[in-house]
Parts: C-alpha cells; sequence; structure tokens
C-alpha cells in the first residue's frame, strides 16, 4: 500500500501541482522553478527514512511556503478575500502541510502524535483534497453563480474541517467529510455543465473529472461515518486504491488537464 500511496503523491508534486500553477493567477512565466523543490520531494518518498530523505523532504518543504508567499503577494495585491479567493489561497496553502507531514514521516516522527501511515496519507490528502479540489473550485468560480460560491467555500470549509477532525475526533471529521463531499459535487456538477460547450477531448476529460467523484465522495463518507457509528466501510489499502487512485488521476489530473485546454482555448 505504501508504495501506492508514494506513485500518487509523486504524481501530485511532479504533474498535478506545476499544471494547476499554471492555471491560477499568482504564476510566473514558468513553473520549472518547482521542480527544483518537487524532485526531491519524490526522490525522498523513495528513498529509506534518514538524513538524506530528511534533506530532500526539508527541500520539498520550503517549495510549499514559496506558494504560501504567492497566496500573500496576491492578497496584499488584490486586498479582498471573497470565496473564490478562499479557494484559491487554499490551494496555495494547503501543499504545506504536506510537506511538513513529508519532513515528519520522513523522519519517522510521529507529529501531533500521529503514525507515520497516518502522515503518508497526510501528504497525499493535502495534495489532492486539499491543493487539486480547492484550485478546481477557484476555477469553476470564474463565473460568479450561487453554486460555484457555495462550492468556493464548502471545499475549503470541508478540507479544514477534516484536518480539525484529526485532533478533536471522528465526529468532528465526518462533519468535515459531509461539506467537503457536498463541495466536490458542486464543482462536479460545474464540471459536467462546462462539458456541454468544450470540444470533445475536453470533454471527456471534464466528465471524467466530475463523474469520478460521485464514487470517490460517497467512498470517503463511507469511510468516515463507519468510525463514528457502525457502518461498512472499505479496509485501508482498499480506500488508497479507489478512492486515492481514482481521485488522482480521474478527477485531479484529468481536471486540471480539461482546464489547461478551456483556457488555452479562450487564449
Amino acid at each position: 500500500m505504501i508504495h501506492l500511496v508514494h506513485a500518487v503523491v509523486s504524481l501530485g508534486m511532479l504533474v498535478v501541482v506545476p499544471l494547476g500553477l499554471t492555471l491560477l493567477p499568482t504564476r510566473t512565466t514558468s513553473t520549472r522553478w518547482w521542480f527544483a523543490f518537487a524532485v526531491p520531494g519524490v526522490v525522498s518518498l523513495w528513498l529509506p527514512r534518514g538524513a538524506v530523505s530528511i534533506t530532500l523532504a526539508s527541500v520539498y518543504f520550503v517549495g510549499t511556503l514559496v506558494l504560501i508567499t504567492l497566496a500573500a503577494r496576491h492578497f496584499l495585491r488584490h486586498k479582498t478575500i471573497r470565496p473564490r479567493e478562499i479557494a484559491l489561497y487554499t490551494a496555495l496553502g494547503t501543499p504545506a502541510i504536506a510537506g511538513l507531514a513529508l519532513v515528519a514521516e520522513r523522519s519517522s516522527y510521529e507529529l501531533f502524535g500521529f503514525s507515520l501511515t497516518v502522515l503518508s496519507l497526510t501528504v497525499a490528502h493535502f495534495h489532492f483534497a486539499g491543493f487539486s479540489a480547492a484550485l478546481i473550485a477557484y476555477l469553476v468560480g470564474d463565473v460568479p453563480t450561487p453554486v460555484t460560491t457555495a462550492a468556493a467555500i464548502s471545499v475549503p470549509l470541508g478540507t479544514g474541517v477534516v484536518l480539525l477532525g484529526f485532533f478533536l475526533g471522528d465526529p468532528v471529521e465526518l462533519a468535515g467529510a459531509a461539506v467537503l463531499t457536498a463541495g466536490m459535487w458542486l464543482v462536479g456538477w460545474n464540471l459536467w455543465r462546462r462539458s456541454q460547450q468544450a470540444d470533445r477531448t475536453t470533454a471527456v476529460l471534464l466528465v471524467v473529472s466530475a463523474s469520478v467523484l460521485v464514487v470517490t465522495m460517497l467512498l470517503a463518507l463511507s469511510w468516515a461515518l463507519g468510525h463514528v457509528v457502525d457502518t461498512p466501510y472499505l479496509p485501508l489499502g482498499w480506500m488508497v486504491g479507489t478512492h486515492g487512485v481514482a481521485n488522482a488521476v480521474g478527477f485531479a489530473l484529468c481536471g486540471v488537464l480539461a482546464w489547461r485546454r478551456l483556457l488555452e482555448g479562450v487564449r
């Protein structure tokens, strides 16, 4: 299972995040700088825990802090926090949580008492439920409607409440999962509507990105619910192989590829 988690995280670091950065208003003329941080981070995943992997993971963590400075620069320039900006700042801030968890996990340090397995999953979670979900919630908000506004608010809110649930207990995590699921389904609905006016390839990518959310978020809800009441849920390994992989490839990767095509068409 851990190798599958590492593969999913590597996809996030090397493909989804740099592609996503090109879609944001904080983008620079090139995202090649990101790979100076991401490549060491990926290498750290596949090395044994120890001094080398800790150092490489720390380099990646510094790169995630650069994203926070981009968010701060954007805020200082525009001095506004509308729902869409909340999603933008969430996308740029959550990789730092993943980076911190990566450093702790590579150090064999159970940060805040969390097991190394939980820390590994946190790295994955905040690249996809954090960066990717908030990124696409931001992007669908380019046409302000009550639905896109609700998505831009509920995705960051759900992600934040899930994070609080790590500390406050399973019921809080369940509440966060419910809010996040609602937000993701709103995002999926907007992606599906976009597909109606897109070219065939873009439409397929949008439909795949939207469709996988129906199943993957039900799995997330069943997992969270099963830790509060006696209901069935998939074992952890199966959750990684279904919920995790489908969200990483089906939702996040297909989503950012579709948006690149949409924006290229606009330009």
